[in-house]
């Protein structure tokens, strides 16, 4: 329907005559990131680090400055203290990870010392007013050391199989530059969200899952192309042909993608606090993902193609 067509149906850009330009930008981007990750390190939640995580609800607002200061004055200095929900909900997160939590008797296991701590924190706050235990979450640091590596290796494996898969629907030189550009999007959102120390926790890593779905369906939809256009006009030039496919795909690349970060950035201004990181992810990571579709797997598969042209003319 063209009323909402975009970009004109005959539309010629040459993507792939500035790669090597997009190529350096990407590359930059991904050293910044892996840069970011190593010396800020990642901000990882009670999910990842153990600890406690308590939610809190005050009949009255006390105010964070107050929060903080009432479990500093009560012992708990490595407490960390943010709002959560609307402004009028007067709730409160308090997060201590085990790493910071002192045992009162060295015989304690790691549960009895944070069962202990969540005990002396809700009797502070008992002492103080009205308070409501919206939610509690204990994780010790044994199981938040084997969910980290279940989280990682939950994204290296939906790699992994995502590399067979385009490697049998297609062939293999689509392959590398299809996963190329999601290990692009993956380091890229781990950067911002380290850039920005955002707690990296379960949730976070559901939206890296849903980034890697999300961008190789756009990589799949442009590669279609380029290979019907190859059965139908093979004599063309592989790159013009890529070029082509990337032209004729692009409005519905650039409406998907419009259509939804609306739904994101809803969730990621008025979400609340629950979602409010997952959404960031999201955008980051579905912005990285259109840009690496066309930028990054279509330059890829361009190099291996003539690759295996020259190579093939060597030994003939």
């Amino acid at each position: 329907m063209s009323f909402i067509r975009i970009i004109k149906k005959n539309s010629n850009f040459d993507f792939l005559g500035r790669q090597k330009v997009f190529l350096l930008l990407s590359l930059i981007v991904i050293v910044a990131s892996l840069g970011s990750m190593f010396i800020r390190g990642m901000n990882y939640g009670i999910d990842f680090a153990g600890g406690v995580e308590m939610q809190l609800k005050f009949s009255k607002d006390p105010g964070i400055e107050s929060v903080r200061q009432t479990l500093e004055s009560s012992g708990f200095r490595e407490a960390s203290v943010q709002s959560f929900g609307e402004q009028d909900s007067h709730e409160y997160l308090i997060l201590f990870k085990s790493k910071n939590l002192k045992k009162s008797d060295q015989t304690q296991t790691e549960e009895q010392a944070l069962a202990e701590f969540s005990a002396k924190v809700t009797d502070v706050f008992a002492q103080k007013g009205a308070v409501d235990i919206r939610r509690m979450d204990m994780v010790g640091a044994k199981v938040g050391s084997d969910l980290k590596l279940a989280g990682l290796l939950s994204v290296l494996f939906s790699l992994i199989l995502i590399l067979i898969y385009i490697w049998f629907r297609f062939e293999y030189k689509y392959a590398p530059g299809a996963i190329l550009a999601l290990v692009h999007d993956v380091i890229v959102t781990m950067g911002v969200l380290s850039f920005l120390q955002k707690e990296f926790n379960l949730s976070i890593v559901a939206g890296l899952l849903t980034i890697v779905g999300y961008s190789i369906n756009d990589t799949i939809v442009i590669f279609d192309r380029i290979r019907e256009n190859v059965q139908s006009r093979g004599q063309d030039l592989f790159k013009d042909l890529v070029n082509k496919s990337v032209n004729e795909t692009l409005s519905r690349t650039i409406l998907t993608t419009l259509l939804t970060l609306f739904v994101v950035i809803a969730f990621f201004v008025d979400g609340g606090g629950i979602i409010h990181d997952f959404s960031l992810t999201l955008l980051v990571g579905m912005i990285s993902g259109t840009y690496s579709t066309v930028f990054v797997a279509s330059p890829v598969l361009l190099w291996i193609h003539n690759r295996q042209v020259k190579a093939s003319s060597l030994s003939s």
